[in-house]
């Protein structure tokens, strides 16, 4: 079970959500033992549940972004472009980042500009040639608005529940593109929204969750 994939190394912990089947590309498999979970979250990075990272936020639990980054990897080919909204610590970037490879580009966008200078400094830190060259950037900004200068993406990760469905999210994504995305106010769901190479959107549900919701900075900090 997803809670009990929990380990004593970042390597562990991938092994473990491995077994328990909710990562079984190797791409992806590959990506989080690329990344180690300790470079961006100081608490506790490899127990499977959520961890504080300050201002109001936390990183999302391991089994989440498993879970995401599965739903994703289609559209996280290299050469591919990627939006991640909420990017928080910067994590699921750096993950999204390890799967488009050198030809990639990976945003990540949050309101928090401490946190935003926090994910900066990591990945400076631990994964200074993405920066460099590019492959990874994160911006201040309101994700719920999307970010127009990196559009549009191939797929699109949001770490917050959006109210209802995004709109400006959708119309950034290309086509064909992928959505990830918890809607639902006290009732939530993960829904992905795919849309074809003609423009057309469908939806699926995929797994009810319990999110933060998208808001405004003022309510994130209160």
């Amino acid at each position: 079970m997803a809670w009990m994939c929990s380990g004593g190394t970042n390597s562990e912990l991938v092994d473990n959500l491995h077994d328990a089947g909710i990562i079984t590309s190797e791409r992806v498999i590959s990506a989080m033992h690329k990344v180690d979970r300790a470079h961006f979250s100081r608490h506790n990075p490899y127990e499977d549940s959520p961890q504080s990272i300050g201002f109001g936020a936390t990183i999302s639990a391991p089994h989440m972004h498993g879970y995401a980054l599965e739903h994703l990897q289609e559209y996280l080919q290299p050469g591919m472009s990627a939006l991640d909204v909420g990017s928080g610590s910067g994590y699921l970037v750096a993950c999204m980042a390890a799967m488009v490879g050198k030809n990639g580009h990976v945003v990540g966008i949050d309101h928090i500009p401490e946190l935003v200078q926090g994910s900066q400094a990591a990945l400076e830190k631990h994964y200074k040639e993405w920066v460099e060259s590019g492959r990874v950037k994160v911006v201040t900004g309101d994700g719920r608005k999307g970010y127009v200068d990196g559009g549009p993406y191939d797929c699109i990760h949001v770490g917050a529940a959006s109210p209802e469905t995004p709109i400006d999210l959708l119309a950034q994504l290309k086509s064909p593109g992928r959505l990830f995305v918890p809607v639902g106010r006290m009732s939530q769901q993960v829904i992905v929204y795919d849309k074809d190479d003609k423009g057309d959107v469908t939806e699926k549900k995929v797994m009810g969750v319990i999110y933060v919701p998208l808001t405004d900075p003022e309510k994130q900090l209160d």
